[in-house]
């Protein structure tokens, strides 16, 4: 099927503007083709996601400029042969900060199953190119494209750098998902296409900003782009668009109780990237889905979205609904809730209003960065000025109900990664430990409780080892006593020195 003269001219304007590549324009040609010719070309590279649609009309703008100088230059027809009359470049389009729109674009070249336009827009002699700029490597041209393609690769995080190239986190390790390194022009394209205007402005006032939405056919993803020294950077961490269950994230289904008490306090512990939201949310759908409670979340930003089913669920983002997290937790005291989950408890105000929710007959659900339970309590309490530490101490000792201590290690055959987890629940003994500030005790409690649900990360490890789901290796980087995981020795040589 013929190419029309627009999408002929759009095509080889999106070329030159470097917003698509050839191999992209022609796959759009042969979906065109294949669908009869009823839709545009910028429709279908915008359906792709090659395409963002502000680019889109950007370059129709730019296209009907072309096509007006070329209809006020033609010449009336007349006697045979006259050489073609070039025709000026119309002027740049404000909104695309490149330069203006020579003529001489190379033409659309489709695949040998399309049949090109016979008739190409007249061109004129480029001017002299200035300094060879890098090109953008073949892949998506928009923000949209690459979170596809990272969904689709199974990655949790995608990394846009400047004069880098694309990078995604697979199982924890960062791979090279492009073919060469993007421009400094064109990261600061995609980038800034994906921002809204008032985050926009955020990143000018700035230099950074934090964003947080859902992606059609992607799902949620929360982010953050700032300005370094080589240009416009972004870190994107890719959600899954409906709640996750204990059982999708590996968590053992006994920590549905976790979920199901009236009031004090949860924690979900560990370092930056092993899942803690993902826990999180999980307890969040088992209350929404078991139980007629009201849920208040705040979060930076919003990630899993609920939607209310037994309960009523409101989440408030801080920055956007709410100037910060102690002032939402103040204000949540105040909105009937029965279960507030807090995203991060970062400073002394947002620790104590929560342990005063906890105390005053609320269940919170919140997060923290630490690595074990020891220091979790430690953190509680150490954040406070020492004169008002034991009454922190008897307030954590009354209202803790649990701490999860979580981190993802990469499995032994290579594929994904699996949880470890360090679990205490709150006994009377521990109570007593909290309050009297005697909580190095605690390791032995997880040693002696087993039975009732309590386990030390450690011993979490050594059971992933014995099934062989992890490596030696693997367990004693990630252990509390690495010793623990030394290599044993090889069958028929001692524990002692050399046999020379």
């Amino acid at each position: 099927m013929p190419i029309s003269t627009e999408d002929n001219l759009f095509g080889r304007l999106a070329l030159h503007y470097k917003l698509v590549t050839r191999e992209q324009i022609n796959e759009a040609l042969r979906q065109q083709g294949r669908e009869g010719g009823d839709r545009k070309i910028g429709e279908i590279l915008i359906e792709r996601g090659w395409l963002s649609r502000e680019r889109f009309q950007q370059l129709l703008e730019i296209q009907r400029q072309v096509q007006a100088r070329d209809s006020a230059a033609a010449p009336a027809p007349q006697p045979p042969t006259p050489s073609p009359t070039p025709v000026p470049p119309p002027p740049p389009a404000p909104a695309v900060e490149v330069e203006a729109v020579p003529e001489a674009a190379a033409a659309v070249e489709a695949e040998p199953t399309v049949e090109a336009e016979s008739e190409a827009a007249p061109t004129v002699e480029p001017e002299p190119a200035p300094k060879a700029e890098p090109t953008a490597p073949t892949g998506p041209a928009s923000l949209a494209g690459w979170l596809a393609l990272a969904a689709d690769r199974g990655a949790s995080d995608l990394h846009i750098h400047a004069g880098q190239a694309v990078r995604m986190r697979i199982h924890g390790e960062l791979t090279e998902a492009s073919d060469g390194p993007l421009d400094r022009e064109h990261t600061e394209a995609i980038l800034r296409d994906a921002l809204d205007p008032e985050e926009r402005e955020t990143l000018d006032a700035t230099g950074q900003v934090d964003l947080a939405r859902t992606v059609p056919q992607v799902g949620r993803l929360r982010g953050n782009v700032y300005r370094q020294q080589h240009g416009l950077d972004g870190v994107f961490r890719l959600i899954p668009a409906t709640p996750p269950s204990l059982s999708d994230l590996g968590l053992p289904l006994d920590l549905a109780r976790l979920a199901n008490y009236h009031q004090g306090l949860v924690l979900v512990t560990g370092p930056a990237g092993c899942g803690k939201s993902a826990t999180l949310a999980a307890l969040v759908n088992i209350v929404n889905s078991e139980r007629s409670h009201h849920v208040i979340t705040i979060e930076d930003p919003v990630e899993t979205v609920h939607r209310s089913d037994h309960s009523i669920i409101n989440q408030r983002q801080v920055g956007r609904h709410t100037s910060s997290f102690a002032r939402a937790l103040r204000a949540a005291l105040r909105e009937d809730p029965d279960v507030i989950v807090v995203g991060e408890l970062r400073d002394l105000e947002t620790i104590s209003l929560a342990l005063t929710a906890a105390e005053t007959g609320h269940l919170v659900l919140a997060t923290l960065h630490t690595t074990s339970a020891i220091s979790t309590i430690n953190r509680l309490v150490g954040v406070f000025p020492p004169n008002q530490q034991p009454q922190i101490r008897t307030m954590a000792a009354e209202s803790l109900r649990a701490v999860v201590c979580q981190r993802l290690v990469p499995r032994a055959d290579g594929d994904g990664r699996v949880p470890a987890l360090e679990i205490l629940l709150v006994t009377k003994a521990v109570s007593n430990l909290i309050r009297d500030n005697k909580t190095f005790q605690i390791r032995s409690v997880l040693q002696t409780n087993v039975s009732r649900g309590m386990r030390e990360l450690d011993a979490s490890l050594e059971e992933l080892v014995s099934n062989g789901t992890i490596t030696r290796e693997e367990a004693r980087r990630q252990a509390e006593s690495p010793d623990r995981f030394a290599p044993k020795p090889a069958a028929g040589q001692s524990g002692g020195g050399s046999s020379r």
